[in-house]
């Protein structure tokens, strides 16, 4: 693998700085943590675009910092891992640290394409990032990270039926501070990062933060020439975040931003096979430590951003400037087929078993640019009113490259050969005018009410050629399509809110999302007849939901305790849903009439004693895809062992057109569960410390549970996994200035499947091994 030539020079700085303390030891406020006295501090959130004590915000909200924040980032741990940590969030990717997928209630995409539409938005300070690429921004000097359940379509916009993961990173302030981290730990893992600022001047404050993580190589790779060692899963990464605050007058504040990320590593891992026909779980073919794969693997990503956010204090009001440019490209090569070459080695020498074709593909984004602007303007003072309103811009320009590899061979492919090279450009615009206002009715009553026009356009096209030097093993006509849609919608929200005491809050919210329309061309194998290539472009038309939602949010027994319970029923209507795989390893949008969902999530935190703190969350979501008519692929390819051919996986749902040879079943999908949809969620933490000196000494435990997941659309026994459980501790000393401890996470070695790729074998892929470090740190 590729490693950056100052990686040694990087963590010597970092070191030497002073950059080695927990992010808990940051100077922004920690939450939630137990005080002195033993109660809950305030945990103050941005969800509604001002800041709020989490319990006044009527909208289910879940807010991680502190301990929790810093437990999970031990190792070096990317945004996935905050999956399951929240009541209602999973987060996965077949793209590894490159390409996080996230899912809100049960609402996400399984697409893998570099065009994906998510209905759940990423907001990184204030800022949307739309595409894929740029959503896996690393995680570091971070004040907060909020998830707000249901649609958000009033103040945040565009793509937010299902809610908003929002991340706020630590401003430059007039004092002058600074935290660390200095981590390793096993796979020769180095996790460092910390940042530094204070005042230049009476008008300027400044802060840099820097990240810099690494893992060697650690699976091996059994050849059917030999064994390659610890040739797979190992990365570099290095980000890079200046703030300067400029405060001309007492009035104005002027933020600018400039952040980079670079990762060079390997792709995710896929492992052929590795699900048995008529079984549920991974089989005996699995090694988590060893893989035998013939196709390359590899993965870079480079992204840019430089914004500027300006505020004016008008006195009755201020206006608010967010001008955001990110740029950035990327490639990830794939062995999808999990080892063609070394197809003949038996399973008990870790081959990958029967595999009729080969398919090894790279993806890359070789151009995207993404420019924003947003301009509000927000209501200040104590009376009964307050109002913001606004107007929002996106542009987005992107260019993806996907092609076939086959760098072993396969009898329909040249060795080394490039057989099919697809290219599709994606333009974007997009804005929205906006406004909401809350009215006090009385001392414990108060009403909201939000509105908002989108208006979206894209325009695409796609291209795709061969490699004119082998043949062309596929039937299809070969050359360009070209697609545009465009919508507009009007999004609102309406809650009510009760504070039946100081201490107790009750509300209730209806909210009406969108999501625009998407286009999906990735045509490297359509359907093997002589069908036109338009066939293999799909549209998914706008979906709209429509949630309801009620909870309380209760703070007691003399602060000790907080509990936040909320109920929601909703119903998206023309959902979109991507079809994954099949035989032709594409994705295919379509529209399902409804989607409905209901369940409910719970936030508890509790300090039932001195120096220990508990905190529990737990969510149940139900969701049911409602069209009779509704069909997909399933299993992918057939079996070419068996007389007549079978479907490569055992079907759930009923069949409407069987398999045929090289072609997958068509079934019926009306009344599944989305994918990545688990019933239950759960997570809980504890830490207990006992004063030692000027600090004390600590131990945190942190857990999180998920039930079963189907991995597509359709039902199978193979594709599935049953449930995950996994926890961390960390055991350390603690001062107001240092940090020293040691971290296991995964610390139950726990094995599960995350995924699978259903095109020609019983494909999957699983989540981290367990890790071991120790970490030292301090602030100042």
């Amino acid at each position: 693998m590729r490693h950056f030539p100052s990686a040694t020079a990087i963590a010597f700085v970092l070191a030497a700085a002073g950059f080695a303390a927990p992010a808990a030891a940051q100077d922004a406020p920690a939450a939630p943590a137990a005080e002195d006295t033993g109660g809950l501090t305030e945990i103050i959130v941005t969800a509604q675009r001002r800041e709020e004590n989490l319990q006044d915000v009527p909208i289910s909200i879940t807010a991680v910092s502190g301990d929790k924040l810093d437990a999970l980032g031990s190792g070096g741990q990317d945004v996935r891992a905050l999956s399951a940590r929240v009541p209602s969030l999973i987060v996965e990717s077949s793209f590894g640290r490159t390409f996080p997928r996230f899912y809100i209630r049960g609402l996400g995409n399984t697409d893998f394409d570099f065009n994906a539409s998510q209905p759940v938005s990423l907001v990184y300070d204030d800022v949307v990032l739309e595409n894929p690429i740029l959503k896996g921004f690393p995680v570091f000097d971070i004040d907060r990270v909020e998830v707000l359940r249901g649609p958000q379509g009033t103040l945040f916009g565009r793509n937010t039926p299902a809610g908003i993961v929002k991340f706020d990173s630590v401003k430059p302030s007039d004092e002058f501070s600074g935290y660390g981290r200095l981590s390793y730990g096993r796979f020769n893992a180095v996790n460092a990062q910390g940042a530094v600022g204070g005042p230049l001047g009476e008008q300027v404050a400044l802060r840099l933060s820097a990240m810099y993580q690494r893992q060697d190589n650690y699976v091996d790779n059994v050849l059917p020439s030999g064994t390659t060692k610890d040739a797979l899963e190992g990365f570099n990464e290095f980000a890079l975040r200046l703030q300067g605050l400029i405060k001309p007058t007492d009035t104005l504040d002027i933020l600018l931003t400039g952040q980079i990320r670079r990762l060079n590593g390997t792709a995710r891992l896929f492992r052929a096979n590795v699900f048995t026909r008529g079984q549920p779980g991974l089989n005996a073919n699995f090694d988590r430590y060893r893989v035998s794969t013939d196709g390359k693997n590899e993965q870079r990503v480079n992204t840019g951003n430089a914004s500027a956010r300006i505020t004016w204090d008008a006195g009755p009001v201020s206006f608010v400037s967010v001008t955001s440019y990110w740029d950035g490209d990327a490639t990830s090569v794939g062995d999808v087929d999990g080892g063609f070459g070394a197809n003949f080695l038996p399973p008990n020498l870790y081959g990958p078993g029967e595999i009729p074709f080969t398919a090894e593909t790279r993806d890359s984004v070789p151009h995207l640019t993404q420019f924003t602007q947003e301009l509000r303007l927000e209501s200040n003072g104590d009376g009964p009113l307050s109002y913001q309103a606004g107007f929002f811009y996106f542009d987005e320009d992107l260019d993806i490259v996907s092609e076939n590899y086959s760098t072993l061979g396969d009898p329909n492919n040249a060795v080394g050969g490039v057989n099919i090279v697809v290219s599709q450009s994606q333009q974007s615009k997009a804005y929205g005018v906006f406004g909401s206002l809350t009215y006090q009715l009385t001392d414990q009553l108060s009403v909201t009410g939000g509105i908002r026009y989108n208006d979206d356009k894209r325009r695409y096209q796609v291209i795709r050629s061969k490699d004119t030097q082998f043949p062309n093993f596929l039937q299809n006509p070969l050359g360009t399509v070209n697609r545009s849609v465009s919508d507009n919608n009007v999004t609102w929200d309406a809650n009510i809110a009760y504070a039946a005491t100081d201490d107790i809050n009750l509300y209730a919210r209806v909210a009406r999302g969108y999501r625009a329309p998407s286009i999906q061309g990735r045509i490297l194998f359509p359907p093997a007849t002589a069908t036109p290539l338009e066939s293999g472009v799909t549209i998914g038309k706008s979906e709209t939901i429509t949630s309801y939602e009620a909870g309380i949010k209760s703070t007691v027994w003399d602060g000790r305790a907080r509990f936040n319970l909320s109920g929601f029923l909703y119903d998206l209507n023309d959902a979109q849903l991507t079809a994954v795989g099949g035989g032709v390893n594409a994705n295919r949008l379509i529209n399902a009439k409804n989607v409905r969902g209901y369940g409910f999530e719970l936030d508890a935190e509790i300090a039932p004693v001195d120096h220990l703190l508990l905190t529990a969350g737990l969510s149940y979501n139900h969701t049911e895809i409602r069209d009779p008519g509704l069909t997909t692929a399933a299993c992918g390819a057939t079996r070419v062992d068996t007389f007549p051919n079978v479907s490569n996986c055992t079907i759930l749902d009923p069949i409407v057109v069987a398999a045929a040879p090289f072609s997958a079943a068509i079934v019926n999908i009306d009344g599944n569960s989305l994918p990545q949809s688990p019933r239950w969620i759960a997570n809980w933490t504890a830490k207990y410390g006992v004063p030692v000196g000027d600090g004390e000494v600590y131990v945190f435990t942190d857990w999180s549970y998920r039930s079963k997941i189907n991995f597509f659309l359709y039902e199978s026994v193979e594709f599935q996994d049953r449930r995950q459980l996994e926890g961390g501790v960390r055991v350390g000393y603690k001062t107001d200035s240092y940090d020293l401890a040691a971290f296991v996470r995964n610390v139950t070695n726990d094995t599960s499947a995350v995924g699978g790729i259903d095109f020609n074998n019983l494909t999957g892929f699983v989540n981290e091994p367990r890790i071991w470090g120790v970490e030292a740190g301090f602030k100042f």
